[in-house]
């Protein structure tokens, strides 16, 4: 199925979120996986199955270029942009010029970027968020293998006898995935986590190694030495296929000698590093699937290289059930890097330090202006726009005034360039703020092209909604800059089929074997094989009877693309951290994602059951540290450390290590007073790979001690906060909610609640209760038998009334007078609450779900059946399951957690 211009029937496309590229039959009016797309065979996450709710809608988007704050036509924009790079070139030469791009781009739109900025701006800068994820993986794998390349497939995440998961959340951050990896639990199966904090993953762990933050290499070297010792290497595998055996535990001797010291070092129990080396030594079939836990450190490369380094000595490398496997972040990281996305490299996996590479791109190409070396990696980039270096920047659908490390130093960079370009499909992030020119780009749903997800699968992404006038995908605003600069012939592109076919022939011209990744099969595609196109895995070759061959696993039987065709284990040593707690920041700070969340919310953020699960910033706390800075469970907090600060609502749990804590990457200035994680994240990088640090940063924890606590409900349309309130408060956070926007409100000092109504309504609220004693304050506006707003105040956070029944009254008109009065109260006696939100597929709260194990329902296939949690994605089974062992195991009541 591809695409039907009946939109009744849906369209074939992959979702635009995690690396596991699942399938989607899209209509604008709802979405469900595609059964018959390999990755995802049918399941969808909470964030998938939610996609039709993320559509922008048209008042968070523009329609038409915007250059200096005004509106301008297409042709006024490109020019614009076109001569401030001819200005920039012609003055400061091609590196004063740089593109940050994303791997919410579309392989077509990457291709078209980077053929442009190195191709024929002649610049080496060109750059993607990618670097902040997936970088040190990359760079692993080449160091390793010759080749960025992931030698295994989804395939053998089930087929693993031992499963071993570093650094992954996979339940919240791959949900997809991990069912699948649930799905596969059998007798004799075993999985081991590795992650300094307990995660909703944890639950599927027979052995989890709960180890001091950044000390994985220490852990793998152990490992690698640990075999050696008992002669537990494949002599035969390293013989035929490797080098660098010897350098490799030399290296890892120094650091981990015995299991002891690797316990010590780890902070882990003796008992469980020889567990973990035992299963791994007598498992043949073992899949090391890793992420950002591993990836985003300063040592991220060597990391990686610690793990590939005892999967080549074993010989398990390509194997079904057997490789290291890189769960990559984004939905097309991997199509990106297949086109040179990354600064430091070229398109089709060539080098710039490759003897003859750089010929080959210009002889494809014929062009005489590319670029003559490697460019500023992520960090470095938006280093060179504050000095000033950078005279011209372009940021394609990301939005590093979020996500990046340092984050008041990038936005001082921004606010420093001569001229900033943005395309994106939402107008008002913390990015577009700092656009001198903004270019209205497509959004998911109105573009074509294809992405490549973590096992080197390439997918269509079709479009299913019409492209709205005054809107332009990617692929084609580059080509109008290409063509307006001068260059018609190699920017003509008609359609995104043309930039395929070009992007698969440069992937194996003068490609005599050397490259592994090779497309060449699909250069003849016509447009309508181009539409029907299926998933398929590079590399590809053609069969003898011309049909096109897919290629599952990698370097099984060696073959690796080195100059020697061997694999190399690479020494590794033990690096400390960037950043050390110390007296005035003792705390290490790790950030990542949560559940129902993605990035910096652009998207998410506009659907209201992704919020429901968690609400609002927050920021996990090992109980004795809550006890040694005075915090309170569900208050306040204000995290600050040498760059900035965070504030958020405690949540503690013995899940996070003493001396640690955890917050979400996901909030934005959009959403938040002062809740950027990237804000406690110094600008610290892995030497080889360029990528951030973002798993440690160091902070000192204090209560935000408040005098009053509010919520403020709002119609759906008013997103942004009444500007005399906002001025009033020392916290506050958006929350979208089914019919309304709510509003989290905090502040240390006593407010004038009528007075600020009358600035903000213009006039005395219809409804008022107020107990100056207790510190409660309620109001209700009202307008044309309509809700205008709410105001709820109290002196506790814990006082607060739900909003879910407030919520429903902005739907609704013409209340009878009693039903008003029940605003005041938040709520009716008809109506029971929720509780916190667990299921947010099905909207399933925790009363709903403790009712129900009332009734009868003691495992968590009956609460499937009764209220439908846990039987979509799955991502809610880990809180599913512990609130049945917390009804059930203290009464005595039997309990069944399968699934």
């Amino acid at each position: 199925m591809s695409r039907h211009p009946n939109t009744s029937i849906p369209t074939a496309t992959t979702c635009p979120y995690c690396g596991v590229g699942c399938g989607v039959l899209a209509r604008a009016d709802g979405v469900e996986g595609d059964r018959q797309h390999p990755a995802n065979q049918g399941r969808l996450c909470v964030k998938g199955s939610a996609l039709h709710e993320t559509l922008v809608p048209s008042g968070e988007r523009t329609f038409s270029p915007r250059v200096d704050g005004r509106d301008a036509s297409w042709e006024q924009a490109i020019g614009r942009v076109a001569s401030a790079i001819t200005d920039a070139v012609r003055e400061h030469g091609p590196g004063s010029v740089a593109l940050y791009l994303s791997g919410q781009l579309l392989t077509e739109d990457y291709y078209v970027a980077n053929k442009l900025a190195k191709g024929f701006i002649g610049t080496p800068h060109v750059d993607t968020n990618s670097r902040l994820c997936m970088s040190s993986a990359v760079a692993a794998h080449k160091r390793a293998f010759g080749e960025d390349c992931v030698p295994g497939c989804y395939e053998d995440l089930e087929l693993a006898d031992l499963l071993v998961l570093a650094g992954s959340n996979a339940a919240w951050a791959h949900p997809v995935l991990y069912q699948r990896m649930k799905a596969a639990q059998r007798d004799g199966r075993m999985v081991v986590v590795i992650d300094p904090r307990e995660t909703a993953t944890s639950e599927l762990a027979d052995l989890h190694l709960k180890l001091r933050p950044g000390t994985d290499t220490l852990l793998f070297n152990g490992l690698l030495v640990w075999l050696h010792d008992r002669k537990a290497l494949d002599a035969h595998y390293l013989k035929q296929h490797c080098t660098g055996l010897e350098s490799a535990l030399k290296a890892a001797r120094l650091s981990a000698p015995d299991t002891k010291a690797v316990a010590h070092g780890c902070d882990l129990a003796v008992e469980d590093v020889e567990t973990f080396y035992r299963w791994f030594a007598k498992t043949g079939r073992t899949v090391t699937a890793f992420s950002q836990g591993i990836n985003q450190s300063v040592a991220g490369t060597d990391k990686g290289n610690a793990i590939i380094n005892c999967h080549l000595a074993t010989g398990r490398v390509g194997k079904p059930g057997a490789s290291p496997f890189s769960l990559t972040g984004q939905p097309n990281a991997m199509g990106g890097r297949e086109v040179g996305g990354l600064a430091n490299t070229l398109a089709a996996h060539m080098e710039y330090d490759t003897p003859g590479a750089r010929q080959l791109m210009a002889e494809f190409w014929q062009t005489e202006q590319l670029a003559g070396g490697p460019g500023h990696k992520a960090v470095d980039l938006f280093e060179a726009v504050h000095r000033g270096e950078i005279k011209v920047l372009w940021v394609m659908g990301t939005n590093p005034a979020v996500s990046l490390p340092d984050n008041a130093r990038v936005r001082e960079a921004l606010a420093r360039c001569e001229t900033v370009v943005v395309s994106d499909c939402v107008s008002a992030t913390d990015t577009t703020a700092f656009a001198d020119i903004l270019l209205p780009a497509a959004g998911w749903g109105e573009k074509d092209g294809t992405v490549t997800n973590s096992e080197r699968r390439i997918s269509r992404q079709r479009r299913f909604l019409p492209l709205p006038a005054g809107v332009k995908p990617d692929w084609q605003i580059i080509s109008e800059v290409g063509q307006a600069l001068g260059h018609t012939g190699a920017f003509a592109y008609r359609k995104p089929a043309d930039i395929f076919r070009e992007h698969a022939a440069l992937s194996g011209y003068g490609n005599t074997g050397t490259r592994v990744f090779n497309i060449t099969a699909l250069a003849q595609l016509t447009d309508a094989d181009y539409e029907q196109m299926k998933p398929v895995q590079w590399p590809l070759t053609i069969g003898e009877s011309g049909a096109v061959r897919q290629t599952p696993r990698l370097f099984s039987a060696g073959g690796f693309p080195t100059s020697d065709g061997r694999a190399r284990l690479i020494p590794v040593t033990m690096q400390a951290a960037g950043q050390q707690p110390e007296q005035r920041y003792p705390l290490v700070v790790n950030s990542g994602r949560i559940r129902d969340q993605w990035h910096t919310m652009t998207r998410t953020g506009l659907a209201s059951k992704l919020f429901a699960h968690r609400d609002e910033p927050f920021i996990e706390v090992h109980p004795a540290d809550m006890t040694d800075a005075r915090l309170e469970e569900g208050g306040l907090a204000m995290l600050t450390g040498p760059s900035g600060r965070f504030v958020g609502r405690v949540r503690g749990t013995t899940n996070q290590r003493q001396g640690e804590v955890f917050v979400p990457i996901h909030w934005n200035r959009q959403f938040a007073s002062s809740a950027l994680a990237s804000d406690l994240i110094a600008s610290t990088v892995d030497p080889i790979s360029g990528q951030p640090e973002s798993k440690h940063g160091i902070a000192a924890v204090t209560p935000l001690k408040a005098e009053w606590q509010a919520r403020l409900l709002l119609p759906q349309q008013q997103t942004v906060l009444p500007t005399p309130m906002a001025s009033n408060f020392d916290y506050w956070s958006r929350q979208v909610l089914p019919n309304s926007t709510g509003w989290w409100l905090a502040g240390r000092h006593r407010a004038d609640w009528s007075e600020l109504g009358w600035q903000c309504f213009g006039r005395e609220p219809e409804l008022l209760m107020e107990d100056d004693a207790s510190g409660r304050f309620r109001a209700v506006w009202l307008k044309d038998d309509r809700l205008e707003a709410v105001l709820m105040v109290e002196s506790e956070a814990g006082s607060m009334p739900g909003v879910e029944w407030l919520d429903q009254c902005f739907a609704q008109t013409g209340p009878a007078l009693e039903h008003r009065w029940s605003l005041l109260a938040a709520g009716s006696a008809d109506i029971e609450p929720a509780g916190a939100l667990v299921c947010s597929c099905f909207q399933v709260g925790e009363n709903a779900i403790m009712r129900a194990i009332e009734a009868g329902c003691h495992s968590v296939e009956a609460l499937g059946k009764t209220l439908k949690c846990g039987s979509n994605c799955g991502s809610c089974l880990p809180e599913v399951q512990a609130l049945l062992a917390s009804a059930t195991e203290p009464e005595g009541l039997p309990t069944d957690l399968s699934a």
